[in-house]
């Protein structure tokens, strides 16, 4: 499954391995992840697309304002 912006992804590996992010920005070998409690909007995490697992899940990120409503979109997965 091809990774874009606004998917909401789960960490395979590094410090972060179970969680779940939402790709902020990406390219054709990073994305930068954030989830709005360990890592902030303003400062998202570089992180290889092979540590990454896609869900089928998208959220349109010029819904999301700030660290607050990013961490309420990804509740249902962090539960």
């Amino acid at each position: 499954m091809i990774i874009e912006n606004g998917d909401i992804v789960w960490s395979k590996a590094g410090h972060d391995k179970g969680g779940f992010f939402v790709v902020i920005k990406s390219d054709e070998r990073f994305c930068w992840i954030s989830n709005g409690r360990s890592r902030k909007l303003e400062a998202p995490k570089k992180k290889n697309r092979i540590h990454l697992s896609a869900t089928n899940k998208k959220i349109d990120l010029r819904t999301i304002k700030n660290n607050c409503h990013l961490r309420k979109a990804l509740s249902d997965f962090n539960s």
